[in-house]
């Protein structure tokens, strides 16, 4: 029999690798000691002084803290009445405005309106009470008296746009007071010429408030001087002068003055824009 060959083996298998073993205490710090150096600890932060005031957020929930007061105008329905004010004042300022109505935008200044008042509360009507208490003294003179004579009636300021224009007419009006504000204007739009044509000082006074508090009524158009005291007449005369001075000898300069075309601000931006577009080459 033939010999049996010899087969070849195979090649040894790889060693299989031996499995890791956990490092053994300080040996990593070891090794880091010798490659690198160990990294710095950090440092402790300073401590901060504690702070005066503590932070109090505001939470602006529903029924939480209360939101801060801002400028509501825009957003308020207005009534009917302040709305209608605002728009005729707007027309006024934008339209063109006849002479005999822009003369009552020009009252007198501050300096005469104050001497004006402070002379006219003399004059002031006596008031219900004052006229009974007058009344009552009157009839005791003459239940003891009848012969008695009545006391006499103390100079007033007269009111009202009747009784004032009738006083204009007898030229019994020593002077004039027109207020600046009637709503319709058409009510006392005639005084000033009446004035004019019947030689009576008068002059326009800025708030029909103003007068009613002179005649004792919550508003008045106009009012007039009667009679004047002998006392006050120097005063009364220096008073005439400057009012004189202010609308009887420039009436007819006032008469030829328009008012209105006043334009609002975003007009005016617009306006500027176009003519410096205009002006380009």
């Amino acid at each position: 029999m033939a010999p049996k060959k010899a087969v070849a083996k195979p090649a040894a298998t790889a060693k299989k690798a031996a499995p890791k073993v956990a490092p053994k205490k300080g040996t990593k710090a070891k090794k880091d000691a010798k490659g690198k150096k160990a990294a710095a600890a950090p440092a402790a932060p300073a401590k901060s002084a504690p702070p005066l005031f503590d932070k109090r957020p505001k939470n602006w929930g529903i029924g939480q803290d209360l939101p801060p007061k801002r400028d509501l105008t825009r957003y308020v329905k207005w009534p009917l009445y302040i709305r209608r004010q605002r728009q005729k004042r707007c027309l006024q300022k934008r339209l063109r405005v006849p002479p005999a109505i822009n003369q009552f935008n020009n009252p007198v200044d501050r300096h005469t309106k104050k001497e004006l008042m402070k002379f006219a509360l003399k004059y002031k009507p006596e008031s219900k009470m004052e006229k009974r208490a007058r009344l009552r003294k009157e009839a005791e003179a003459k239940v003891k008296d009848a012969k008695a004579p009545a006391a006499p009636k103390r100079a007033e300021l007269k009111c009202g746009i009747q009784r004032v224009t009738r006083l204009i007419e007898q030229k019994r009006a020593k002077l004039v007071m027109i207020a600046h504000d009637v709503d319709p204007i058409e009510v006392v739009l005639f005084l000033p010429a009446l004035c004019k044509k019947m030689e009576v000082p008068y002059c326009i006074i800025k708030g029909k408030a103003n007068l009613g508090r002179l005649v004792g009524l919550k508003t008045a158009s106009c009012a007039a001087f009667l009679d004047i005291a002998s006392s006050d007449k120097p005063s009364f005369d220096k008073l005439l002068d400057a009012v004189k001075l202010s609308y009887n000898d420039r009436y007819e300069e006032i008469n030829r003055k328009w008012g209105g075309l006043s334009f609002s601000r975003k007009s005016k931006q617009r306006q500027a824009v176009k003519a410096k577009a205009m002006a380009k080459p």
